[in-house]
């Protein structure tokens, strides 16, 4: 008991202004990296949460790493207490989980006294980022598309949308068929990819018209149709 009350705070090991600077210097590069985020997003579930999140990350992680110091008895109570922690958070985009890291590695130079990797890093990265962004890096031209329609039972689906896909359509294949509804129609499931200059509509309506005004639908990666 002695001991532990002779044991100095952890805070007096550690200079004020370098616990202010490490949490100063995080929010601002964190700040600029979810400004960057907002700017190249292109999704279509935009959360204001997450950027909270990230700027939240970063702070805390350098935080973290000024308690922890050289410590390693403290280092195994910090992966004990997390290891209890479930993280329940829905990534939706693949570069959402990199924007994550990406703040807590500034944390962590930032925690650890490494003002200028922190810095460089974000330079950059965001630098890196936007160009990808503006110069639309690693986009394809033109996706597949996965196309389903409908048709009654008693409808002889064989080759029934093949002149509609030779004028709409540069590829198509029949990936699966099964019944739905009971059994009282079919699925047809297709792997197409659409001309240039293919109105989705006009070619929702024609297989309409041929599969007695059933489902169809296009699934885009903009969401479906």
């Amino acid at each position: 008991m002695t001991e532990l009350l002779n044991n100095e705070p952890i805070i007096n090991n550690v200079l004020l202004t370098e616990v202010f600077l490490a949490i100063g210097l995080s929010f601002v590069l964190v700040y600029i990296i979810t400004l960057v985020y907002q700017k190249t997003y292109k999704g279509n579930t935009y959360s204001q949460s997450f950027v909270h999140t990230v700027i939240i990350m970063g702070v805390v992680v350098s935080v973290v790493m000024i308690v922890i110091g050289n410590n390693l008895a403290r280092a195994f109570g910090l992966v004990g207490a997390l290891s209890i922690i479930r993280f329940r958070m829905a990534m939706t985009d693949p570069k959402d989980i990199a924007y994550i890291f990406f703040a807590m590695a500034v944390g962590l130079a930032c925690g650890t006294g490494f003002y200028t990797v922190a810095i460089s890093l974000t330079f950059y990265l965001c630098i890196i980022i936007y160009v990808m962004y503006y110069f639309d890096y690693g986009k394809k031209t033109q996706h597949k598309q996965i196309v389903r329609i409908s048709v009654p039972e008693n409808l002889n689906y064989e080759n029934i949308f093949d002149d509609i896909f030779e004028k709409y359509l540069e590829e198509y294949t029949l990936q699966r068929v099964e019944t739905t509804n009971l059994g009282t129609m079919f699925e047809l499931v297709y792997l197409v990819k659409s001309k240039e200059g293919v109105e989705h509509k006009e070619f929702l309506d024609a297989i309409r018209e041929r599969n007695s005004n059933l489902k169809v639908s296009i699934n885009l990666a903009s969401g479906t149709f």
